[in-house]
């Protein structure tokens, strides 16, 4: 009885910590995001997301599949540094659903000369090879 007490408490223990370095990790690739954007490196942006043919986009069109198409349109979009501006997530919650997969809940701005626009964001971040990668992005 007492070891598998001490084995739950050792289970607990190691989950929360497991999920705080995994919260970590992912945060830190959106601060990467972030900073790559605010460069004006969108190749640089995109190292966040899952290299896949799998790789799911979802803005005000329909649909977009693939890492390569998703990088197109974020190149035909935004095709300067000054169209691009200064990127700002406001990160509203992130949920660790098992080992391998985490929700993400936020809102992004970007600061231009002329304007500033704005939305929300839902993310799949996928474990992958020992590293988080965003294999579905869900952006208004």
């Amino acid at each position: 009885m007492a070891k598998t007490i001490v084995l739950s408490c050792f289970l607990v223990l190691y989950s929360c910590f497991s999920f705080g370095q995994d919260k970590e990790a992912i945060l830190k690739v959106l601060e990467i995001q972030q900073q790559a954007w605010s460069r004006g490196d969108i190749d640089g942006f995109m190292q966040g997301y899952w290299k896949s043919d799998s790789l799911v986009f979802v803005g005000k069109a329909a649909p977009l599949y693939g890492w390569q198409g998703t990088i197109d349109r974020y190149k035909k979009a935004y095709p300067d540094k000054a169209a691009m501006g200064q990127l700002t997530f406001d990160i509203i919650q992130v949920r660790l659903l098992d080992a391998g997969n985490a929700f993400v809940l936020g809102g992004w701005r970007l600061k231009r000369e002329k304007d500033a626009p704005g939305g929300y964001f839902t993310l799949w971040f996928r474990k992958i090879n020992g590293e988080w990668k965003i294999v579905c992005d869900h952006t208004s």
